[in-house]
């Protein structure tokens, strides 16, 4: 027989008993869907874990000051300033593996236009911090490091401050606000970044320079930088060589002993973006090995019902045999019949699964990834499923005795 006759006859012997053959199918179904939408989320997850961090800056490494203590009490990471505008210019120039590194400070205040106020974060640095953080803007230019040198009073706005400050879609470029009752030119709007891990909002800001903001917004402390220092480092696979550069860099400057505590901090969220992808990644693998149980168990269903086909169906084989057809041509039956039920729900599967993930994707507000490798393990897992499991019964009906099976009731 060819394969056309005999997958023409595998398929009238489904259809006979259709319900049956849904029935059987339903465990592939489940365990192919389940395995398509966790790891479809699970990417999703990563990609939305990857995309909040960056949004922070381009291989980020934060250096913070140390810690004060006065009789006994600890303050906090940044409460005893050590950095100086020295050891800035000293990892800007003497750390290879750092690309960019800019002073950054902060303080709150009030923000008015001719209409409206608004009360947000206000970001004192220089010119690099807007490269450092991968933060381009959609109108207007950022300010130029003459601006930062000549103290000028200019600012780059959030988009959420142009919303609270003049509404939706209008250009502030060129229009003066004041920050503190002080008068500074909007230069430029940023692009919105959204939410950051800590579900703050990114676009609840405005950046001015650092000479402006130590003039006119907050004193400095001389020669100590009154914040912190963002770094860039020149690839992700340098953050690790970049934080240990800065480390001897200020270590040395600051003069600490080999065994002595350092008196700064530094946080390289390139790590902490790294575990956090690890974490979701192993969920993923987890959730879709579990979910792959389910594939073994849609297998035993198909090589029960298989072994029940062949018990039905053993006249049916015996009248074959009697008219010609050879033990290798029942084995190919039965074994296209056990490889349609688990390929038929494979197929199923993958639609199924696609369709949850997109609804589980559009309730949690993350993207939606679709690895078509996935896609095609699962289908081959499904169709090895259906060959090992239906490889049994295929045999156990290829060995039949023609005349047994005639006799049979």
């Amino acid at each position: 027989m060819s394969f056309l006759q005999i997958l023409r006859v595998a398929s009238r012997a489904l259809l006979r008993n259709k319900l049956r053959s849904m029935l059987t199918t339903l465990g592939v179904i489940i365990g192919v869907g389940a395995v398509i939408a966790m790891v479809s989320i699970g990417e999703g997850a990563k990609s939305q874990v990857e995309r909040a961090f960056q949004s922070m800056g381009s291989n980020l490494i934060i250096v913070m000051s140390g810690t004060s203590h006065r009789g006994g009490a600890f303050g906090g990471m940044g409460s005893m300033p050590s950095l100086t505008w020295d050891d800035l210019k000293a990892i800007q120039t003497e750390a290879p593996a750092v690309r960019v590194a800019a002073a950054v400070m902060q303080a709150n205040g009030q923000l008015t236009s001719d209409e409206q106020n608004w009360n947000t974060n206000i970001v004192g640095s220089s010119a690099d911090y807007f490269a450092i953080r991968n933060w381009p803007t959609v109108k207007g230019t950022a300010f130029s490091p003459t601006d930062v040198d000549s103290g000028n009073k200019v600012v780059v706005l959030g988009q959420t401050v142009v919303e609270k400050l003049f509404g939706v879609g209008f250009d502030p470029v060129g229009q003066t606000i004041r920050i503190k009752n002080i008068p500074f030119q909007v230069t430029g709007v940023l692009d919105r970044k959204g939410q950051s891990p800590m579900g703050q909002d990114n676009d609840d800001t405005v950046v001015i320079p650092y000479t402006a903001f130590l003039s006119k917004i907050r004193g400095g402390l001389q020669k100590f930088i009154a914040g912190v220092i963002f770094i860039s480092a020149v690839s992700a696979d340098a953050a690790n060589s970049a934080q240990s550069q800065v480390t001897n860099i200020l270590r040395d400057r600051h003069h600490i002993d080999r065994n002595a505590d350092d008196d700064f901090s530094i946080r390289n969220l390139s790590e902490v973006a790294a575990a956090q992808q690890q974490g979701t990644k192993t969920l993923t693998t987890l959730l879709a090995s579990i979910a792959a149980v389910s594939l073994l168990v849609g297998g035993i269903g198909i090589m029960n019902i298989m072994l029940v086909s062949v018990t039905e169906r053993t006249r049916e084989i015996g009248i074959r045999m009697a008219v010609g057809a050879r033990p290798r041509d029942i084995l190919s039956q039965f074994l296209v019949e056990a490889l349609t039920l688990s390929v038929a729900g494979g197929i199923i599967g993958v639609a199924m699964g696609l369709l949850t993930a997109r609804q589980l994707a559009s309730s949690f507000n993350w993207p939606l990834l679709i690895r078509p490798d996935v896609i095609a393990i699962s289908m081959g897992f499904a169709a090895l499923v259906g060959v090992v499991f239906g490889l049994y019964p295929a045999w156990k009906a290829s060995r039949l005795d023609p005349i047994e099976a005639l006799r049979y009731e």
